[in-house]
């Protein structure tokens, strides 16, 4: 058979539809490309229109903690839960609720009271335990919310509608949205940057998923850049051996060539992205060597941070990280710290954790505050729910006490970005069990967040499958009794 002749008979129903519509398609995609920011060698600038408003936060850190963090052990003290420590829960405080297999029905479990003293710090009063020294140092620049709660009861459910407004995999992360929405100020970095760490030793650690960086169905371009430990913090940057700058460079140009034939010919936007990303990458080749050498921070600044800032690939070196990417114009940097998953280990591994998290935390807040670029970047302290405060195992064997997974109330805070310092909001009952005031769900914390970077999270859409979606689905209200 002619080949010719062959080569139309084995076309397929992607390329068929691709060429039919190359024409309507080619005038279509300049709009698009213009609006998601894919052109080749463009800068992601963002949305027309955005910020909706003046922003009071620039970018975003978000520490969040994997496994979730007992809000009665670190910040939520309730002098009710110290007294009745080893007498059963009380059936009306649960009566309704839905907890982990692990615990199924909670009557008959005993209340366990923290392992640690609280005190009342600075001017303010704020409640934090000797879990975490430095973060109470800084209580009147934080703004602690006691009244936060989900729906899920599993991690990465619960991790998952933190992050993208979706108890399941696949919508867009916060930062692939900022990404989206307002672009990046730094044509040589992600405008969306990612790190992962674990204590070491820990037991109870959490799977990293893709999916809590993912773009989902957003263009590719704005899914999270996973900076990792070790001689390539982003993979496939550095050239292969035996490859110079300048090969590498007429490489590229000559992929790109390419690429644009097949973005004339299909007008897929994922075409666009490859090229952009390929840019990107090839200028981050100079930018990244430069941005994880430590060498120019003073002593003063990394001990800041603690021990451990030295050490790549742990919280403490992430943070330091985070706050050189914010200074070079990334939009959202998302650390991951997993090892909070305390079912057994209140007693023992919440040390490490809290050693391990706590005086980074602090450093990074208080370097922001020292730079002034505390003003204007929003951080964020979290896990994707509590813990209860009836305990999990035997009361008698307390180098085995634990504490099951707990979303009806729980404590995260925040620091800058136009947030007020200094106060606490809402607040649960007296025993730490459900919200008493103001209660705050995840879909009001994502609004939030947004409206601090001048976004109205209600018109902040991408139409998928016949559908505008958006980060807070179809709920969300702007806790605006929070912001300064």
């Amino acid at each position: 058979m002619d080949p010719r002749i062959e080569a139309k008979l084995m076309i397929n129903r992607r390329e068929f539809f691709g060429r039919q519509a190359l024409g309507m398609g080619t005038a279509a995609l300049a709009g698009l490309l213009t609006r998601d920011g894919l052109a080749a060698g463009q800068q992601n600038k963002g949305l027309p229109g955005l910020p909706h408003f003046a922003p009071k936060a620039k970018n975003i850190i978000y520490l969040f903690q994997n496994g979730a963090p007992s809000h009665v052990e670190l910040f939520d003290f309730k002098p009710k839960l110290v007294g009745m420590h080893g007498k059963p829960v009380p059936d009306s405080y649960f009566e309704g609720k839905r907890f982990s297999t692990m615990t199924g029905n909670p009557k008959g479990k005993v209340m366990l009271a923290p392992v640690e003293p609280f005190k009342q710090h600075g001017k303010s009063g704020a409640w934090v335990s000797s879990f975490m020294p430095h973060v109470a140092s800084l209580a009147d620049d934080l703004c602690f919310i006691k009244s936060m709660h989900t729906e899920a009861v599993n991690h990465a459910p619960a991790i998952s509608f933190f992050l993208s407004g979706s108890q399941l995999p696949g919508r867009p992360s916060l930062g692939a949205w900022l990404s989206y929405g307002l672009g990046s100020e730094a044509d040589n970095l992600p405008a969306f940057a990612v790190m992962t760490s674990i204590s070491k030793g820990t037991t109870c650690g959490q799977i990293f998923y893709d999916f809590y960086w993912g773009s989902g169905f957003l263009p590719s371009q704005h899914q999270g850049v996973k900076f990792r430990s070790g001689a390539d913090p982003v993979l496939y940057l550095s050239n292969p051996e035996g490859m110079s700058a300048p090969v590498r460079r007429g490489m590229l140009d000559d992929i790109a060539k390419l690429n644009e034939i097949k973005l004339k010919e299909f007008a897929d936007p994922e075409i666009a992205t490859r090229i952009s990303q390929y840019e990107m990458a090839y200028r981050m080749q100079t930018s990244v060597p430069e941005l994880t050498d430590f060498s120019k921070e003073t002593e003063k600044t990394l001990a800041l941070y603690g021990p451990g800032v030295k050490e790549p690939g742990t919280f403490a070196h992430h943070c330091l990280l985070a706050r050189r990417l914010v200074e070079r114009g990334t939009r959202c940097v998302q650390l991951m710290h997993a090892g909070w998953d305390q079912h057994r280990s209140i007693t023992t591994e919440l040390y490490t954790q809290c050693r391990d998290t706590d005086q980074p935390t602090a450093g990074l807040i208080r370097d922001l505050k020292q730079r002034g670029m505390l003003n204007d970047t929003l951080v964020i302290w979290g896990g994707e729910f509590g813990r209860t405060p009836f305990i999990q195992g035997d009361l008698g064997n307390r180098p085995q006490w634990g504490r099951d997974h707990h979303p009806y109330a729980f404590t995260l805070f925040m620091a800058g970005g136009g947030v007020k310092p200094g106060i606490t909001y809402g607040g649960s009952d007296d025993l730490a069990m459900n919200v008493a005031d103001k209660p705050v769900h995840v879909h009001d914390l994502q609004a939030t967040l947004l409206h601090q970077m001048g976004i109205d999270h209600t018109k902040l859409t991408f139409k998928f499958q016949g559908r505008h979606f958006r980060l807070t689905d179809v709920f969300g209200k702007v806790v605006k009794d929070i912001l300064a």
